[in-house]
């Protein structure tokens, strides 16, 4: 027994028990998906083929992923470029807000656009006022304009670190051969971020591609995978298994091929410079100054007028599906808190719960994957980031088949498949974030703890726990931030009176009610900022140290 549980062979048994952990409640449910697809008698793959509508949706769904990543790209490089390179009245409120379209969920981000644009939106009101009619926002104008102002910041972060970290030594060097300037950075800085700007442009594509909450509220008459797939899921008479299957692996073989080609890109063209100058911002004053910051400001404002809006639309009357702009009341948080309290109770209890465990069990695997490796860690490093290639939807379809009524262990119609589909959903991070941080901890710490007798968990625990706090703080922070918002998932597994704030707030907003949606929402993003507030202000938690 004592050589089953030395202080080596532990950590196997272990990474053992973690496989088979992530085995039953990861693999299981993607191996149900798969095989789901040519399940009772039926092909779906022969099916999708043969359906112009499936066919039409695969098509819009890659064509708008090519838009939006290339106005995102469009918004995102320039932005950056200029950010990193000059200084300009306001560059530190500009440079940080973009960030903030991170942490806003994408059922608000479409809701609040629909209240400005919509057919009874803010904007297009004023404009019939003024004798014009602008065009339906429905449709691709919406898909394309919500998706952009969502994801472009995320080519903003990747492509402001890399031209941040270029070697402005290199483009000088250009132009002392006589080389323009402008010239210059086409042929010595483009190529050296191109490999940033290339992989946050496909990142950008994926959540595209996986993207639910807009596409089914902005889509209209454009058949989209993401919408299609939910539909196959929520049909009457149990949904279509095999086409809900079939669409949803469909949608996981366009992520893993782009991510494949993501890995390639950034494999292939990384540029390492070593001991280089980095460029000082040039300063902008006077009016050069100023339209350089109001050009900057222009994009970085649009994609948070949504905010603004939603806090006026949750104290605007409403009268059924009628916004009534400028006349104000309370009653829309009243109607919160009295008629859907338990959506606010499940959100806090689901998501603390899946927080607690997503965090224990990802710095177990990130500790065995980067400290402990042995013949079975590759296994479980792989089972840990198998999410990362599913769109929420599939996850959700996934649990559902696999631990739905009658499923291997049944979880149908309780909060428990909720958590599940939230940890799913959000497990790769939390491992991602350990394993940043144990690269930079020595094994010395721990080997001098086990030369003094103390066994290794408790080694583990005493020594290298305490050092990774953290790093697991600012995971559990952004975590949290991530799956009080979640909905792509959560709306497939849930049952009556599961319901979430996130699947709330959808159901408001099919139903026409707005100023309810937006009460939730102000609410919901009170629920994401607020820790983030307490862990930096006041833990003086760094949440991007990892």
């Amino acid at each position: 027994m004592t050589r089953l549980f030395n202080h080596r062979t532990i950590w196997i048994w272990f990474t053992a028990a973690a496989i088979f952990l992530a085995a039953v409640f990861l693999l299981y449910p993607v191996l149900n998906l798969l095989t789901g697809s040519i399940s009772g008698g039926r092909n779906g793959w022969a099916i999708l083929l043969s359906e112009p509508r499936y066919t039409e949706a695969i098509r819009n769904s890659l064509l708008l992923g090519v838009i939006v990543t290339l106005t995102s790209v469009a918004v995102g490089v320039p932005l950056a470029y200029f950010t990193a390179r000059y200084d300009f009245p306001g560059k530190g409120i500009v440079t940080i807000l973009p960030l903030i379209t991170i942490v806003v969920p994408e059922v608000i981000s479409a809701q609040t656009w629909l209240m400005l644009l919509g057919n009874n939106g803010i904007i297009t009101k004023w404009f019939l006022a003024q004798g014009v009619r602008l065009p339906s926002f429905y449709g691709w104008p919406g898909l394309t304009i919500a998706m952009t102002f969502a994801y472009y910041t995320y080519v903003y972060i990747g492509t402001l670190a890399a031209v941040k970290g270029f070697d402005i030594q290199l483009e000088e060097a250009a132009q002392s051969l006589g080389t323009p300037p402008a010239k210059a950075r086409l042929h010595v800085l483009v190529p050296v971020i191109m490999p940033a700007i290339l992989s946050s442009g496909l990142l950008v594509f994926t959540l595209v591609i996986g993207n639910f909450a807009t596409a089914t509220i902005l889509g209209g008459r454009v058949r989209l995978l993401s919408v299609l797939t939910y539909q196959s899921a929520v049909a009457q008479g149990g949904g279509d298994r095999v086409m809900q299957s079939t669409l949803a692996s469909t949608a996981v073989g366009l992520i893993l091929a782009v991510l494949f080609l993501q890995r390639w890109i950034v494999s292939r063209g990384r540029h390492q410079i070593v001991q280089g100058r980095h460029a000082r911002p040039q300063r902008l004053g006077g009016l050069r100054g100023r339209l350089g910051g109001l050009a900057v400001a222009v994009p970085v404002v649009l994609s948070l007028l949504p905010l603004v809006t939603l806090l006026a639309g949750s104290f605007t009357v409403q009268r059924g599906p009628v916004t009534r702009w400028g006349e104000w009341t309370t009653a829309n948080f009243e109607r919160l808190f009295t008629r859907f309290p338990d959506a606010i109770t499940n959100t806090l209890l689901y998501s603390a719960t899946a927080v607690a465990i997503a965090i224990a069990f990802s710095t177990l695997a990130s500790y065995l994957i980067v400290k402990k490796k042995n013949v079975l860690t590759p296994v479980l490093d792989y089972l840990v980031v198998l999410p990362l290639a599913l769109s929420g939807t599939a996850i959700g379809i996934g649990l559902l088949m696999a631990f739905g009524t009658g499923g291997l262990i049944p979880l149908g119609g309780t909060g428990a498949i909720i958590v599940l589909a939230y940890i799913a959903r959000r497990l790769p991070f939390g491992v991602r974030n350990a394993s940043s941080t144990l690269y930079n901890i020595p094994d010395s710490i721990e080997e001098a703890s086990i030369s003094l007798g103390v066994p290794p968990v408790r080694s583990f625990l005493k020594a290298v726990l305490p050092v990774m706090a953290p790093a697991i703080a600012a995971a559990a922070v952004l975590t949290w931030t991530t799956t009080v918002a979640e909905l792509s998932a959560s709306i497939i597994v849930y049952s009556g009176g599961r319901e979430t704030m996130p699947i709330e707030i959808f159901k408001l907003i099919d139903s026409g009610l707005m100023g309810q949606a937006s009460a939730y929402g102000v609410l919901l993003i009170a629920v994401i900022l607020l820790p983030i507030i307490v862990a930096t202000k006041v833990f003086k938690v760094d949440l991007f140290s990892t």
